[in-house]
């Protein structure tokens, strides 16, 4: 068991489409004394062996895996985004007492609706006509702030660039996977740890009434509301963001 073991962990979990690369900048200027984690999610970055299963509760069983290959047999403190989310509430569904904390990143503990679902099928079949690149290309920039869109130019680029190397199966099989899960809100109303909830007004993934309404949920509740961000607000209001973490892993760590 190494030294960092010990340490108090905190668990990063990227969205649809992205890899752990979207939290080199974010977790950077974090504090010492804390065991950073941020794996590539199944089909995604260079996590790329064959995936039969995309369901929220197979990636949360990839997360409980990857945790005991890094020795990690604490509570963690998930940070999630978007799908991250869904991923990090279907583990804390199955194993709660792995689970120190949650910070939920424009993310959502509901079920799509059906006109969600329907626009996930729609989005599906423009990738199997006319493949990753093309769809990457319209798919990041409406998930910025409008204020954020041709400000934001290298965090578009990333995310446009980590995208068009995601293989077609991933998004497909991703986009099904989020379409068919559950509402898990009984996870953030019966949560016996703390819950960050991060909203944009901007969201045109998640809508912020939505993100508000849960925000209560949890007893132990905190939350960040941003005016000027949207889908992306580990990006779009970095510090903001970063701070409130911080903050969560205090309550949650005692540090």
């Amino acid at each position: 068991m190494s030294a960092t073991s010990n340490l108090p962990t905190i668990v990063f979990l990227h969205g649809f489409a992205e890899s752990r690369e979207v939290w080199s900048d974010f977790t950077r200027s974090f504090p010492d004394g804390y065991r950073l984690l941020a794996p590539n999610l199944p089909g995604h970055g260079t996590n790329l062996a064959p995936v039969p299963d995309f369901s929220m509760e197979a990636q949360a069983r990839y997360v409980i895996d990857y945790l005991s290959q890094k020795d990690c047999s604490t509570p963690v403190l998930l940070v999630c985004h978007s799908m991250g989310g869904y991923v990090a509430l279907a583990l804390a569904e199955r194993w709660p007492q792995r689970v120190a904390g949650l910070a939920l990143i424009n993310s959502s503990a509901l079920a799509d609706t059906d006109e969600k679902r329907q626009n996930r099928e729609k989005n599906i079949g423009f990738v199997e006509r006319h493949g990753v690149a093309k769809f990457m290309e319209s798919f990041v920039r409406p998930l910025f702030a409008p204020t954020n869109r041709d400000k934001l130019t290298e965090a578009r680029a990333l995310l446009e660039e980590i995208g068009k190397a995601t293989p077609a199966t991933t998004i497909t099989g991703a986009l099904r996977g989020m379409a068919a899960r559950p509402d898990r809100t009984k996870v953030l109303a019966t949560a016996k740890f703390p819950v960050l909830m991060v909203a944009g007004k901007h969201d045109v993934a998640v809508h912020f009434d939505d993100a508000v309404r849960q925000a209560a949920m949890p007893a132990e509740a905190h939350a960040l509301f941003l005016e000027g961000s949207g889908h992306q607000a580990y990006l779009e209001q970095a510090e903001q963001t970063r701070r409130a973490v911080l903050a969560l892993a205090g309550a949650v760590f005692g540090k």
